[in-house]
């Protein structure tokens, strides 16, 4: 077949049409390493298209072989027992469980009328506002609380754990104070926010 595609095709093609026809390898000739680690084209043995094809050495990015830096240092590893003691498994209590799920659920049901009402009814209530308040600064402590309990493990930072168990607190006292002010001594926050929007 080589000998007919000679006769009928030019010197050129028919050196092409050798190459892509052929059954052997040809080695890659070894080539110049690059200065990063990573060459995977050096002494490979291709097929002769990709022979012609994929002669440029690639390296790997530099980016790959950076080491990995950690923000803030590892929590302490501590093992309580060894490892063929049972997990400890708290006690049941409706208080944490059912009673707070539903709560939750609850709060966050009752905002989506008491955010909506204010602005649609177009009565601004001072009772109505209280509890539009109250209710956002209670489910904005839950969520709250839910980070430090998930992220904060009483066993592993104790200290940290308080530390922002305290400051929790304390800003809810505060905000609930500003609130308080804010309703009492000035026009309400929905009112505020309907000067606002109109400005």
């Amino acid at each position: 077949m080589t000998t007919i595609l000679q006769s009928i095709t030019p010197r050129p093609y028919s050196l092409v049409l050798r190459r892509v026809f052929s059954t052997t390898s040809l080695p890659i000739p070894k080539v110049k390493k690059l200065p990063q680690k990573g060459n995977i084209w050096e002494s490979v043995p291709r097929t002769s298209l990709a022979y012609e094809k994929l002669y440029r050495p690639i390296g790997i990015a530099a980016f790959h072989r950076s080491r990995r830096n950690s923000i803030l240092p590892p929590l302490p590893q501590v093992i309580n027992g060894t490892a063929n003691d049972p997990a400890p498994i708290p006690s049941p209590d409706p208080t944490h469980g059912s009673y707070h799920w539903t709560f939750e659920r609850l709060i966050s049901a009752g905002l989506i009328p008491l955010t909506i009402a204010p602005f649609t009814v177009g009565s601004l209530n001072p009772a109505m506002d209280a509890i539009l308040c109250a209710t956002i600064l209670i489910h904005s402590h839950i969520g709250f609380e839910a980070v430090i309990v998930d992220y904060l493990p009483r066993n592993r930072v104790p200290n940290a754990r308080k530390f922002f168990w305290w400051t929790l607190r304390a800003a809810t006292v505060a905000v609930g104070v500003g609130l308080y002010e804010f309703e009492t001594n000035d026009v309400g926050v929905t009112a505020a926010i309907c000067k606002i929007w109109k400005a």
